[in-house]
């Protein structure tokens, strides 16, 4: 009696395929990705779409980040939020925002940037809990803060009221050039900094008046609404 073999199905067969494992091989499929791609492409995801092994994806990233740091090159490849993308130079900032026609820059307000610190080192945290620890009303800037897509839900807390958690988003990690969140600067390195830095400002002008500092952003006025006391519209969802 003959037995009948199952056919192999597409999985299978990508599985059992040799994969490529030569860097330079797939050094130029891996610049048309990440040159074409909107977000950052994980290692896992070009391995995947080239058939390659993990070493040969990590070789010609390697590779192309090599030649992009050459200091005739207006881009360079970067890894952020997981994944590497093509970002220009810093240095073209001005050309680039004059050729797009940007005059003016997105900023958070201090207000927006005292929650998103307090969310990034404390996550997942409830709006009750963040309103604790800034004492005012802080819904208004957590509404702000999910608009610009650097925070979202993580569940809820199993307390009275269920209020949900928040954390932060790739998105954030894209925007602060961080690929992951223990790359954020620890608490007390903060401290050590902003400690050398007040006295370097000593020493170079001691009689001198401290420097108003002046946040340019539309959301200001909303957040110090919010901080008055100002009931706001509309909360983020759940809360």
């Amino acid at each position: 009696m003959t037995e009948t073999l199952a056919p192999t199905t597409v999985a299978e067969a990508a599985e059992t395929a040799p994969r490529e494992t030569s860097g330079a091989k797939i050094l130029t499929a891996v610049e048309a990705v990440l040159f074409s791609s909107p977000r950052p492409v994980r290692e896992k995801d070009l391995a995947d779409l080239l058939e390659a092994t993990p070493k040969a994806v990590a070789e010609a990233l390697d590779l192309l980040a090599g030649r992009t740091e050459a200091p005739d090159r207006g881009v360079r490849v970067e890894k952020v939020a997981g994944g590497w993308r093509f970002v220009t130079r810093p240095e073209f900032d001005s050309l680039l925002r004059k050729f797009h026609e940007v005059t003016e820059r997105t900023r958070l307000s201090l207000a927006a940037l005292e929650t998103l610190a307090i969310i990034a080192y404390r996550q997942p945290i409830t709006l009750p809990e963040i309103q604790e620890i800034r004492g005012v009303n802080s819904a208004s800037v957590l509404k702000t803060l999910f608009e610009k897509k650097l925070i979202t839900t993580a569940g809820k807390k199993p307390v009275v009221g269920t209020p949900f958690f928040y954390r932060t988003t790739a998105d954030f990690l894209m925007r602060f050039g961080l690929n992951e969140l223990t790359e954020l600067p620890k608490p007390e390195d903060l401290d050590a900094d902003l400690a050398a830095t007040v006295e370097a400002r000593e020493i170079a002008a001691p009689t001198a008046e401290p420097t108003a500092i002046h946040v340019d952003d539309e959301d200001d006025r909303d957040d110090e609404e919010d901080e008055a006391g100002t009931p706001p519209e509309d909360e983020p969802a759940g809360e």
